[in-house]
């Protein structure tokens, strides 16, 4: 952090003076450039500093672990409760048998497309 801190004061020091040229004489082109430069240092030292922000943070974040919440099936009452399909809930067509011991169901039969009929027209 004090490499940070060291290269802070340095850009902000330089980005000062070169704002202080470039403000005494705008037309230069030259004093421009230096400024843009200095205010380009400025950035990348205080993007370093957001950087070192964000590590510390997450590691903040990381050392208290988030509770796990318990699943729904281990509540209390969970066996208890009841379907409101017939055969509660079982999906399995072997298990699903009606009363006279075929299946109740099952997949429909995919329709097929019939090929759409073309229209002759009669070139003259």
């Amino acid at each position: 952090m004090e490499d940070i801190e060291a290269r802070l004061k340095e850009s902000t020091e330089a980005c000062l003076e070169r704002y202080e040229k470039w403000n005494t004489d705008s037309s230069g082109s030259e004093e421009r450039e230096a400024l843009q430069e200095a205010i380009h240092d400025l950035r990348k030292v205080t993007s370093r500093l957001e950087i070192e922000i964000a590590i510390k943070e997450r590691k903040k974040v990381t050392n208290k672990p988030l509770p796990i919440p318990p699943h729904r099936s281990s509540e209390k009452g969970a066996a208890n409760v009841e379907s409101i399909l017939p055969d509660n809930g079982n999906t399995d067509p072997e298990k699903v048998k009606s009363a006279n011991g075929k299946s109740s169901g099952g997949a429909r039969r995919p329709k097929t497309r019939r090929p759409a009929q073309r229209n002759k027209s009669k070139s003259d």
